[in-house]
Formats: structure tokens, sequence, C-alpha cells
């Protein structure tokens, strides 16, 4: 399962980007560019690679969408969720890309600068989180007023305590104190998550998997294969891989209970749900 790490390292090589959290990925940007580099043709000079706006960002996944339609790519996508910027969301979403590529990649040289026409993505200090316009407007507003208030007369009694409570060495002192405690707080907060997400990822594999060795162990008891057949040796071994314990022995218990000839469903399925159970414990 890759990491968070993993995960920028194999898309700012792939890209020539220089992310440095996976929240950035929510301007879309990087995404559509994952996708061109698999099929190389995506309209990448629709894509907006500078982004910091929430109708930029729309673009780019609408480019996205279009892109992953065409080539009939089934993973549906929530842009909404995926353009707040969040870590979860877009860790998420990520990790299914890593494996999209490297299953259907086509493992040639891909000149990432060259198909975006040398344009520079993503910004290291940022997370491009969408501003709206009136938001801005606000705060050049709100600058606009600050630098036109006049100064208060420095002989105020009562501007003269102000300033000694805030002169330096005493406020700024105990912020600073507290921002190498808080950062840890922060990134102990964004592990755990990356901790979750990976193990909801991993026990949604582990269901997946053992799905497919149920219904394999289903479709070998309800098969009637002649005694002595090719078909009745295949089904026997394929029931030895299913049944071998971690060291490679299989227990003759099993195979006793599993005989082709004589086992009901209910027994397969039995069986199958204490095996469940056993994994379960593990995780």
């Amino acid at each position: 399962m890759a990491s968070r790490n993993d995960l920028l390292t194999w898309v700012n090589e792939l890209l020539r980007t220089n992310y440095t959290k996976v929240e950035q990925l929510g301007s879309g940007a990087a995404y559509c560019q994952i996708i061109d580099s698999v099929y190389r043709d995506v309209r990448l000079e629709r894509v907006k690679f500078n982004a910091n706006q929430e109708y930029e960002f729309a673009e780019n996944f609408k480019i996205l969408q279009n892109a992953m339609s065409k080539h009939k790519i089934d993973k549906p996508i929530d842009p909404p969720r995926l353009m707040k910027c969040r870590f979860q969301d877009n860790f998420e979403f990520l990790q299914w890309l890593k494996r999209f590529w490297d299953s259907y990649s086509p493992g040639v040289g891909y000149n990432a600068l060259a198909r975006r026409n040398g344009k520079p993505v993503g910004a290291p200090d940022s997370l491009r989180r969408p501003m709206s316009s009136a938001s801005s407007a606000r705060s050049a507003s709100s600058a606009g007023a600050h630098h036109a208030r006049p100064a208060p007369p420095a002989t105020s009694r009562v501007a003269g305590v102000r300033t000694a409570a805030v002169r330096p060495g005493s406020r700024p002192t105990a912020a600073a104190a507290g921002s190498g405690p808080q950062q840890q707080i922060q990134e102990l907060q964004r592990q755990i998550v990356e901790s979750k997400v990976l193990i909801e990822t991993a026990e949604k594999e582990r269901d997946f998997y053992f799905t497919k060795l149920r219904e394999i162990e289903v479709f070998i008891q309800q098969s009637d294969f002649a005694e002595g057949s090719e078909g009745e040796a295949v089904a026997k071994q394929i029931q030895a891989i299913l049944y071998s314990t971690d060291d490679g022995s299989v227990d003759d218990n099993d195979l006793a209970l599993a005989d082709i000839q004589g086992e009901s469903y209910d027994h397969v399925s039995g069986h199958m749900d204490r095996l469940h159970v056993d994994e379960e414990e593990t995780f």
C-alpha cells in the first residue's frame, strides 16, 4: 500500500512537479496529466495548471471526467469533495489513480514538461485552496482601511500602557513556544487519518479477494467431475492450494471435508466463514 510520501514522490517524478502535500492535488491539474501519461490525448492546453479559483478547479475536473469517460474508465469521482483540498479525499483518489496507472501505463517515456508546454505546476508552500472574488474584495478593502487609519497619539497614557503590554518578548514569545507542539499535533492527526485510509483500503482488498476465493471453492464443489478424470485432478490441486497452511502443508481433514463428490454447499460456506473470522481477528 503506497504511503503519502510514496505517492507524492511518484507524482513529482512523473509530472516533473514539486508538490509537497496531497491536498495540493485538489486543483485537478495533476490528475488530468496523470491520465494523459497513460493515453497521451488529454487536452492539456485547456488545463489550468496554476488554478487558484473555484471555477478553475471545476474546469479541470470537467476535463478529467471527459477524458475518463472517453476511455470508459469506470471510476466515479466526486469533484466537489476533491476541490475542497482535504487530505483524505485526495489521498484515496490518488491511491486509486496510482493503481490504475500501474495497470495501464504504456511503460514508455513521458515528457511531462513538453506535454504541458513547459507550464509550471503547483505551489509548494500553499494548499491552493479556492478563493472567491468576494473574499478577495473584502481582504483588499480591509487592508486599505487599515493603511488609511491614522495612528493613535503616542503621548496617550492608555496607548502607552497597551504598547507596553505587547512589547517584544511577551506575547509573541508565548505564541512561538506553542507553535511547536501544535505542529506536532497536526502531524500526528494527519498520520492517524493516513493510517485509517490505508487500513480501510486494505480491508476492502481483503474482502474482495476473499470473495473470489470463496467463489472458486463453491464452483469446484458444485462441479461434477468424473472420478479419475483430469478435471478432478486439477480440482483437487486447487483445493490443496486453498487449504494449505503457512508452512505449505495441507490439512487432510480439510480435504476430506471438501471432497468434491460428497461435500454440500452449506459445509463449504461454514468452512469459509471460519476462515473469514480468522482473518478479521488477524486485522
